[in-house]
């Protein structure tokens, strides 16, 4: 609208990663809004094989949409003017790269190939949608504001990331779409005949640990696309009959009778794959060592709280962490009913974990270590060459 209305003689660069597998609502949404403002867009469609978060495989948690080698179990075809295996133009680009890593390289990619001064990458999300999303404006390391600006980060030299709409809320979107009469997915329309509230409607890779409970609608709006999915990646099939039930089991969990938490952790690792079970075994050591011995840093409220439940923790000391919260020694607890439950460690949080295909243990507060790094190097240079 601005570059109309001011008759700007440049376009705006569009970087959409394609994850093959959505709603065609979805992708009839994405072809319109391309077609129609290609006199003012610079595109750049990405479907290449990306690594990409799976939460619906016990076996795998990642999987890699536009695969050249699975061409014939493509949930659809290749899109129009795409940037795909048969043309890419990246050279950062290797195939099982993550998505997120690509994302980010892009950024120094076209900043380097416009021979620009400076790059702002515009990113649509908004921090209501998760804690997440809110730190990536808040945390405390993002020290690298634009002229003070706190929804300007710094990536590079001269190259930014915006978050124009960072503070807006789910009804914000819609008192603009009605307001501007603006075109959106009608996808959104179909939901809402189904009767999903608005903070319920996720247009989202299905296979990501956040659209889970609504995979099932896919079998009743697109039957088709559906059937596609249910051949393509591992576990979409029992995701879609119970995400969001107990069997999923990470929103209403409960625990079986005649078990404690950690007895039916034991249990659910003996029903994973042996290379599943050793990892999570790997994570749990970690994890419980850390607490023992360094320790995790807790408010001042959080601790008087648990010595309150006369639970046995030692806080002392000071931490090289930019906070004001105390490291607290503490031994695993079987379950916790408090508000802060994610921050204490129990063995119902590694339950949770489990339930969720939580490979990384993301719900325990884990990232990559190093040699998920490395081999996640390995798997790129294996092929990148293919």
């Amino acid at each position: 609208d601005y570059i109309r209305e001011n008759k700007l003689d440049r376009k705006i660069g569009v970087f959409h990663i394609d994850y093959e597998a959505q709603y065609q609502m979805t992708t009839d949404y994405v072809d319109q809004v391309l077609e129609t403002n290609l006199d003012i867009c610079e595109v750049y469609r990405i479907c290449l094989p990306l690594a990409t978060a799976c939460a619906t495989s016990m076996h795998q948690s990642y999987w890699l949409p536009w695969e050249e080698n699975k061409k014939d179990i493509w949930v659809r075809e290749l899109p129009g003017n795409s940037i795909n295996e048969g043309d890419q133009q990246f050279d950062f680009f290797n195939a099982g790269m993550r998505d997120y890593d690509f994302q980010e390289r892009f950024s120094k990619w076209i900043h380097e190939k416009k021979q620009a001064k400076k790059t702002c990458c515009l990113v649509g999300i908004r921090t209501q949608e998760s804690f997440n999303r809110w730190r990536a404006l808040h945390s405390d390391r993002n020290q690298n504001k634009y002229e003070g600006l706190n929804y300007i980060n710094k990536l590079y030299e001269n190259i930014y990331n915006g978050y124009p709409i960072y503070d807006w809320q789910t009804t914000d979107i819609w008192v603009a779409n009605g307001k501007f009469g603006w075109t959106y997915n009608k996808l959104y329309d179909v939901f809402y005949q189904a009767g999903l509230t608005i903070d319920k409607m996720r247009v989202a890779s299905p296979f990501h640990d956040s659209g889970i409970e609504n995979l099932k609608l896919y079998r009743v709006i697109e039957p088709n696309t559906w059937g596609k999915m249910v051949g393509r990646v591992n576990g979409v099939n029992f995701s879609g009959i119970y995400g969001g039930t107990t069997a999923m089991g990470w929103r209403e969990i409960k625990l079986p009778p005649n078990h404690t938490w950690k007895s039916y952790m034991e249990f659910l690792l003996s029903t994973l794959p042996k290379e599943s079970a050793d990892s999570y075994k790997k994570k749990l050591s970690t994890s419980r060592k850390f607490w023992q011995e360094k320790g995790g840093v807790l408010s001042n409220e959080l601790i008087s709280k648990l010595q309150a439940m006369n639970i046995d923790l030692r806080a002392e000391g000071s931490t090289n962490y930019k906070t004001d919260k105390v490291p607290v020694r503490m031994d695993y607890l079987d379950d916790i009913d408090i508000p802060e439950f994610r921050e204490i460690p129990t063995y119902k949080r590694m339950c949770v974990c489990i339930m969720k295909n939580d490979h990384l243990c993301k719900y325990m507060g884990f990232s990559l270590n190093k040699t998920e790094m490395e081999l996640r190097k390995q798997a790129e240079n294996k092929y990148k060459n293919i």
